[in-house]
Formats: C-alpha cells, structure tokens, sequence
C-alpha cells in the first residue's frame, strides 16, 4: 500500500519577494521567467527556507513599487540551467493574490508582510459571471482561427473550468495584454468586475483579427490583379511584335544579347553568356531563378572586361612621389623603383607579389595607395582580418540561396579596371575552420603562375588576374602559412625612430591635422620640445598613429579656445601639454634610476615595436628548486634553464661553491605578469641576473642584453634588433650586449642608433659577463679543475 504524500503547508505570511519589471504572473498560471542567477542565490536560499514560496511583485519600467501593492504568491517549481545566451530561467506556479506591505530592505533580500486577497462574487451575481464565462470561451474561439488564438488542447481545458476566477486568471496569462492592464487585472479582486475588464480586451483583439483578415485579403488581391495585368501586357506585346513581323523575344534577352555584341571578353566568357542569355525564356516572371540569373548576368557585364589603365612609369617622378608621401623607407622605395623600371623595360607587369610587414601605424596601407597613385592605376583595399570562410575569396557557387562572388571580384568590378592596385590588408589574420582556409584560396589568385586563369565560384568560368599588382601586408609572419609566404616577396616596414617621427609630424601629420581641425599655421604652432614630449610621454609606439591622436587631441583644445573668444595666435609650451591631455601616459620608468642586484635589462621584440624586458633572479633558502614566474613561453622557460644549468655548471669560475647554490632555490620573475612573454632572446639577460643574485653585484641599468644562450655558453644571433635598439634608446640606454652574428646588420642601423649608442657585439658569455661585471674576474679553484680533468701525456720510448 503506497503512502500519499504530505500535502503542501500553507505559505507564511511574511516571505520573500522578487520584484519583477513589466510582468505580471496570475494566479494558478504557470510562468518562467528569465532569473539573475548573480545576486538571486540569497533570494532562493530565503524562498526554500520558506517552503519554496515566494511573492512577486509586478513593477513598472525602473523597478519603483511602493510600499502598498498587490502582488502574487508563488511555488517555485524548477530553476533550468542557463541556455546558449546564458540566461538561467525560473519556472513558478501562481499560488494566490495577496496584499502586500514592502519592509525595510535588509541584506541582498527584501521582505514583505503578505495578506491574502481572495476573489470576491457576490451570490447574486452568479449568473452574470456565467455569462460572461461563456463570453470569454465565445471570443477565444473567434480568436482561434488567427495568430492571436491559443493552442487547441488549452482552450478545451478552460471550457472545463467552472470557477469564473481561476477562468480569468489563467486566460488572462495565455493573453499578450501591455503590463499596465495585465496589472490591473491582478489588481481587481472582483471576479465579474475582472471578467467585464476581460470581455473587453478580448472584443479589442477580435477587431484587430478582423482588420487584418480584411487587409491580407486586399493585399492578395491587389498582387492577383496586378499578376493578371503583368500577363494580359506580356500577351498584347507578343501579338504586337508578330503583328509587325518582330521575332517575339523577350525584352530582357534582346538587351542582353545587345550587350553581348559590344563586349570585349574572351570567348569561353561569351559561350557561357550566350548560354545563360538564352534560358531567360525558359522562367516566368516572377521566378526566383530569374532575379538570381539577371543578378549574375548584370555582375558579368559589369566586369571590367578588356579596361585597363596606363602605368606612368617616370623613375624621376615616382621618388619624388613615394617622397613626398613617406619619409624614411628608404629600402622599401628602392625596391619599388626597382619594380617600376622592370616593368618599363618589359613594357607589364612582372608578376612580383610584395608582402610589407610592420608594427601598426607604420604606413604599410598607405604606402599601397601611395604606388597606385605613383603608377596612375585604381586602388582597391581588401581587408582579411577575421576572414576564415574561403567564399570569400572564391564566392559562392550559385546552387546557394544569396550567392555573391568573391571579393576580389568584387573589388575588380568596383575599380573599373583589370590593373588595380589590390592591396590585401592584415594577411597574417586570416582564420580557417570548417569552412575551408581563405590562405589557401589565395594561392591561385596570387601564383602568377595560376592567376591567369582564376575561377571563382560564383562566375564559374576563368577570370585573368595576371595584371593585377598584389600587395599584401602584415604585422608578422609567424602566423601565414608557409605555402602562401613562400609566393610573398618580404618588405620590412620597421619602426621609425624619435628624429623620424619628429620629421614626420612636421612634414605630415601637422598640415594634416591643420586642414581636420579648420585652424591655420598662425593662429596655433608646436615647437620641437612639445613635439618631442608628445613622442616619448604619451606614445610608445613603433608606427605615428598614436603621435596622429595627441596632435589631434592638443589642436582640438586650441580650437575650442578659438571657438570661445580667445585670441591668438597660441605657441604650446610642453608645461601645458600635462593640462592638456593629463598625465602622461608613459612616465620615466622607476626600474632604471638605480642599480640593484639580481636585476637585468634586456630587450624584447613585439608586433608593435620593441620593449624593455626586466628580469628579477631571488635565491632563497632551500634545496636547489627553479622557480620561474611572469608568464613565460616554452622557449623562454627552456632559456631560463638553459642560463641556470650554465651558471651552476661554472660556479668555481667566480669562486662560488656548488653546496651552497645546492642550498638555495632560484625564483626568476619577468614582471609584468599579465602580459605573455616568449622568444630565446632573453636567455644572457637571465644568465647576467642570476650571477648577479649569486655573487651580490649589481648590472649597470645603462645596460641592455639580448641574446639566445647554449648549455656551452655560446650567444646566438636574435630577430628584431632594430626595434630592440630603438626601445633603448628611447628609455635612455647607450650601452647594448649582442650576438656577435647580429654584427652584419649594424649597416642597416639607422644613422641615430649608431651614433648615439655603444654595441658590443660577443661571442661567448664570458664576454658578456665581463662587460656586465667589470671587475670579476675567473677563479683559481675553475684553473685546478682544468688541471686535474686534464689526462697525464704518455712519454715517448
């Protein structure tokens, strides 16, 4: 015999409440509701401590109830997980209406006293309940036929409810009413009063069904009739063409084949058009396969077949123009003069695929629109960050609903030419996934040995891109795979230094900004000093970009001065620039006032230019345990243990004993946590800060390191000097320790870097510790090592 289960206690009467904006939930009604799972645990916790009631209070647009209301008792039934929006739904169960008195709110939960309000009918008003029930049951079935109605299965159920309050109460949940009558509905505690309110917003929804009947039908039959007029005229121009001995064709294809005449494309192009053309007739007017095939034919047409532009090839003019565009790049102009006079020997183009890497802001696009204007042709600019569908370079084939072409097609058509400059911007951004890999699509479009013939999916023929002047560019090249870099001829845009970018803002960025802001060369100036703060206070970049906003946001006040009356003209001391643009933004670092034990300098290389990298090294008491903290990547971890295994191996060198290093944990951090590190180029920056720890001396902070370390103690040649270089210099630092295979490099140092820094180019790390410890010197315990590891020489007989 099975037990019954205990039946539910009533709710207390002071309980939890939950105030809800614009919604209203009805007693006996089932509701779910979206739940701030953050901040609502506390209201859970105090609903279960109640017996799983709770009270909502049903408010207005910014949550404001007073003290005084109506609102629902409710069973909390179910809390679902959060869905794929990450919304936690509350599902209840109307309990009762109640009044409520709102407490004092105290903690994360509010409470309120709870006095039931039961329905009211008089006895005599019993008939006129029944009435209006019926009335109720008589405009949902008016309502069924319609958007508006409810679901079968429900309405049957309400046809079986013989109490009038709990009628109105679960229709009036199945209804979408505005919040202000929803609550005044749970307001009114009078079942006919309440039902009468009812009636009528159900008599308002009929007649908005009926309206909307009336109008979808004028609608069908406005699209019949003008449907019967579009074929009557079709009919009546038939007979009219055989009337006056015409062929009877249609319009559209006699235009198209028209256009057909007069164009200039290669003839497997005008077999697939005429093939096209000619299955117009096939589709009626109205078909979606004759838009799609119209849209197609009309991108066809519109390529720019046989149009191309003439390239102004004067050498002379051409560096006067990149010149006058681009100070610096002195290479990378080189290179395109270069290509220039190839091409006016050839008499085309060569077929040379150009890939400028740089940190942002160096003038990689712009470099681009700069040589499409020097060689007279169209500029087309195709951003690939982000792009990881392979459509869209190829398109989409034309089985597919909203089908387009891809976008250098695209771009091809818009220039207007078949010899664009097409500069394919952030290469090294490109994703793949299950849509294919974008990379690898352009490998056909690129390859001179393939582009002639590049099909794209959507025009389903070849397309000849083989005049077309490729250039792409990037911030690095660790993430283009490497079939598609191996087609890319390398340009490096690098990073300018403090007197470029002082030259620059002169030439460029100053008239530039003169022209943005409607101010003249009399009325607001920047001396060099200000110019020079701006620089190394409040932009630490590779590029001008930043350098282009903090001229922008110093011009911006003067104008706003001008604006407001004041007379100029104005000379921006550096003193105002701090009450200008505020504090700066990169302040002397503190690191490099005073020398410590245990710390180095080293130099590190990002994709916005170079940075200082400062490596700590603590030895504790312990057992010999390597401590490594900051954010290291593989390659710099295996540096660190590459550095420490050498330091241990050659402690006798510098008269340290192996016990007591046996006795002692090592911790090396790179500041800056946050931030990922990598890269082997740190490996004698942590081998100089770690005997530095050992032997209580202190590195020079006018000293910078950079430099991969062998387990033998070789220094190995590292990337990104000039970056490195130039941040040192722009933190203050002359002096700088560097793989002695870096020295050919030093030609292409920028004239301020070789002048005004001391490099010391080693082989070995004995010689960087000899420059980083002046005064250290090799041990004799290291020499009676030798000694002793050395085998005695047999005599000869």
């Amino acid at each position: 015999m099975t037990k019954e289960p205990a039946p539910r206690p009533a709710a207390p009467d002071r309980l939890p409440v939950w105030t809800v904006e614009e919604r209203v939930v009805f007693p006996l009604a089932l509701s779910t509701l979206a739940f701030p799972l953050q901040g609502g645990k506390a209201l859970l916790e105090e609903a279960h401590a109640s017996g799983d009631y709770m009270v909502i209070c049903p408010a207005p647009k910014g949550g404001r109830v007073s003290t005084r209301t109506v609102g629902t008792v409710v069973l909390v039934l179910r809390l679902a997980p959060s869905d794929a929006a990450g919304v936690n739904l509350l599902l209840v169960q109307g309990v009762s209406r109640a009044r409520l008195t709102l407490e004092r709110r105290r903690g994360d939960v509010r409470f309120a006293r709870v006095e039931p309000l039961p329905d009211s009918l008089d006895p005599a008003a019993r008939l006129t309940a029944t009435a209006q029930m019926r009335g109720v049951l008589q405009r949902l079935d008016q309502l069924s036929g319609g958007g508006r109605g409810i679901p079968p299965e429900t309405r049957e159920f309400l046809s079986t409810i013989e109490e009038p309050g709990r009628l109105a109460d679960l229709v009036a949940s199945q209804l979408d009413l505005s919040f202000e009558r929803a609550r005044r509905l749970l307001e009114t505690p009078d079942v006919v009063e309440r039902l009468s309110l009812l009636l009528s917003e159900l008599s308002s929804e009929v007649e908005i069904q009926s309206l909307q009947d009336k109008l979808n039908r004028q609608t069908r039959e406005e699209m019949d009739r003008r449907q019967k007029e579009y074929f009557l005229r079709q009919q009546l121009e038939t007979i009219q063409a055989e009337l006056s001995g015409g062929d009877g064709g249609d319009s559209g294809e006699a235009g198209y084949r028209k256009r057909l005449e007069s164009l200039d494309c290669p003839p497997p192009v005008r077999e697939v058009l005429e093939k096209e053309i000619s299955r117009l007739s096939r589709f009626g007017p109205f078909s979606e396969e004759l838009s799609h095939l119209r849209a197609f034919l009309d991108l066809v047409f519109d390529l720019p077949w046989g149009k191309t532009t003439q390239d102004v090839l004067d050498l002379s003019a051409a560096q006067k123009n990149l010149d006058r565009d681009h100070y610096g790049l002195k290479k990378v102009k080189d290179r395109i003069l270069e290509y220039m006079a190839v091409c006016k020997l050839k008499g085309g183009h060569t077929g040379t695929l150009f890939c400028f890497v740089g940190p942002p802001g160096v003038g990689k696009t712009s470099l681009g629109r700069a040589i499409a204007r020097t060689l007279g042709r169209k500029f087309v600019r195709m951003s690939l960050g982000g792009v990881r569908d392979e459509a869209e370079i190829r398109g989409h084939r034309r089985t597919y609903i909203g089908a387009m072409p891809g976008r250098i097609i695209q771009g091809i058509k818009n220039a207007g030419s078949m010899n664009p400059v097409f500069v394919l911007d952030e290469v090294d951004k490109m994703g793949s996934d299950w849509r294919g890999d974008p990379s690898s699509a352009l490998l056909e479009a690129l390859d001179p040995e393939q582009n002639r013939e590049f099909v794209d999916h959507y025009l389903g023929f070849p397309f000849d891109l083989s005049r077309v002047m490729f250039i792409a560019t990037a911030n690095t090249l660790e993430n283009i795979q490497p079939a598609f870099l191996d087609r890319l001829e390398i340009l490096e845009l690098p990073g300018y230094t403090e007197e470029e970018k002082l030259a620059i803002a002169r030439r460029h960025l100053l008239a530039k900004q003169y022209v943005a802001q409607g101010l003249r060369e009399d009325q607001v100036s920047l001396p060099d000093e200000t110019l020079r703060l701006l620089i190394r206070r409040y932009t630490r970049e590779a590029g001008v970009r930043n350098l282009d906003r903090a001229i922008e946001a110093v011009f911006r006040k003067v104008a706003r001065g001008l604006a407001e009356g004041k007379t100029g003209p104005f000379e921006v001391d550096p003193k105002e620039i701090p009450r200008m643009l505020g504090v700066a933004r990169f302040p002397e670092d503190f690191r490099l006032r005073r020398d410590l034990p245990g710390v180095a300098t080293g130099l590190a290389w990002t994709e916005t230019g170079g940075e200082l990298l400062f490596v700590e090294v603590t030895a504790t008491p312990g057992s010999n345990v390597l401590t490594l903290t900051g954010q290291m990547g593989e390659v710099m971890r295996e540096s660190a243990q590459a550095a420490h295994t050498y330091i241990k191996e050659h402690l006798e060198e510098w008269g340290l004993d192996q016990k007591v290093l046996a006795k002692k944990d090592i911790h090396i951090h790179v500041p800056e946590g946050a931030i990922p590190k990598d890269g082997p180029s740190a490996g004698i920056t942590i081998a100089v800060a770690l005997l530095s720890t050992l032997t209580g001396r202190s590195v020079s902070r006018s000293l910078a390191f950079s430099g991969e370390i062998t387990l033998r103690g070789e220094v190995l040649p590292v990337g990104g000097l000039r970056e490195k270089l130039l941040a040192a210099r722009r933190a203050g630092i002359r002096t700088a320790v560097l793989p002695f295979g870096n020295r050919p490099e030093r030609r292409e140092l920028p004239e301020s870097i070789r002048r005004g820094m001391t490099l010391h180019y080693v082989k070995d790390v004995s010689e960087v510790f000899r420059l980083a410890f002046p005064g250290l010197r090799v041990g004799r315990a290291k020499r009676k090592k030798e000694a002793a590891d050395t085998p005695p020489r047999k005599s000869k007989a």
